[in-house]
């Protein structure tokens, strides 16, 4: 299968233009700058060389206001964190003033009277962390119902949107997402992910959901599955006319087709970003397995690694007991991605015990990890800037208690 995908990716249009330099420039990018191997050449203490990248998710639900993102960047310094993955778009909304897209509605969609990113960046950096914008780029909505908002994709360009054989669109519900393999929404894509690139200072892009979110979720009827999307007829004619195939008799060929065009889309980023900041550094949040993610989400990092399109790759090994944990690990060791892989680790609702002893296999190997996410090591703030209590907040408590010394002395950060 990768000998036919190494075949076909190099027929693509874009590929062909772009493929060559890009592999030449990361080679060359990876020679100057070490890749991301030393996120932050010193700590914001200025007082030894930190090579290991120790990285946090910060969400779209997580601030609302200047204060909020100042507290959270403190307190992730204070942690001991060197990297800050900090979501500005989520579902064709983002979170900073856009000449294409609206402002986000956990922002009550409209103009908070600052500008999140560029807040961001600046608290980020004072503090000596990397700020590094976190997109969600396939998924063009979520929620129960259609967004209120009528300059939101859903409502501008419908036709972007997977529909099954039927004509029907994705239910709305959970995430519904944007079809890849439409030449100008992949060119869209580009363009949202350059505004961010081109207009702020952020030290990296870090890709999410650069696949297809195609897994059941509750706006199905029970029972069903997943319509293979997209099935439209445009899409099919495309299908058609580069491979001369139909998906019910070519079934892998077509499979191997989306995953192009996930790929394509990362080609493209990778491509805008050498011609716009060179110094930028781009990632990507991927399934832990792998194989699975390219078989099931059509998501080929596999691929990504061997074009180098990525400066670090962030596996989800979201697995609670530590065999699972520890397999997904040595999957990651044996395919010797040249890159720094950096440990996607789940804290949310987690033993504290469980988190400390996965990131101590993390820094034996890789070595760096990320983890998911603020909201599970940190309460939010109300509109008083005073913590808001939960059910989860006594699990907090434990985590910053007994996780975050350990965090600290890998980054040897005193007390």
């Amino acid at each position: 299968m990768e000998g036919v995908a190494n075949t076909q990716i190099g027929r693509q249009r874009s590929a062909v233009g772009c493929l060559a330099p890009l592999v030449l420039f990361s080679l060359s990018f990876t020679l100057l700058v070490g890749g991301c191997n030393n996120p932050s050449p010193r700590s914001a203490r200025g007082k030894h060389i930190d090579r290991t990248i120790r990285a946090i998710w910060v969400t779209r639900w997580d601030y609302k206001t200047p204060r909020d993102i100042a507290t959270i960047m403190k307190n992730c310094y204070k942690a001991g964190f060197n990297t800050i993955l900090f979501q500005v778009r989520g579902n064709g909304t983002v979170f900073y003033p856009s000449r294409i897209e609206p402002w986000a509605d956990e922002l009550g969609g409209r103009d908070p009277g600052f500008d999140p990113l560029a807040v961001a960046i600046t608290e980020a950096h004072r503090r000596g962390l990397q700020l590094h914008a976190w997109v969600n780029v396939i998924p063009g909505w979520r929620g129960e119902r259609p967004p209120t908002n009528w300059r939101q994709l859903y409502h501008t360009r419908p036709d972007w949107f997977w529909r099954d054989t039927q004509g029907r669109r994705q239910p709305p519900g959970w995430y519904v997402s944007l079809n890849p393999c439409y030449p100008e929404v992949r060119e869209y894509l580009v363009s949202v992910m350059r505004e961010i690139v081109g207009k702020y200072r952020v030290d990296g892009l870090h890709l999410d959901y650069i696949r297809f979110p195609n897994e059941w979720n509750d706006s199905y009827p029970h029972g069903a599955r997943v319509p293979d999307y997209p099935r439209d007829p445009r899409t099919l004619a495309l299908f058609k006319s580069e491979t001369g195939k139909t998906p019910d008799l070519s079934p892998q060929r077509w499979d191997l087709w989306r995953t192009e065009k996930i790929t394509q889309v990362v080609i493209d980023i990778r491509a805008m970003i050498a011609s716009v900041n060179p110094h930028v550094r781009l990632s990507a949040a991927v399934g832990a397995d792998a194989d699975r993610a390219r078989r099931k989400y059509f998501q080929d990092v596999r691929r990504w690694l061997e074009l180098r399109l990525l400066d670090a790759v962030y596996p989800m090994n979201y697995e609670k007991d530590m065999p699972s944990f520890a397999r997904r690990l040595e999957m990651w060791s044996a395919m010797r991605p040249g890159i720094p892989v950096v440990m996607g680790v789940m804290f949310d609702k987690r033993d504290s015990g469980v988190v400390n002893e996965q990131i101590k296999r993390t820094r034996q190997r890789p070595g760096h990890f990320s983890a998911f996410a603020y909201n599970s090591l940190f309460e939010r703030l109300d509109e008083h800037g005073r913590r808001m209590r939960d059910g989860q907040s006594r699990s907090r408590a434990d985590l910053r208690r007994k996780v975050i010394p350990h965090i600290r002395r890998i980054g040897k950060l005193k007390a």
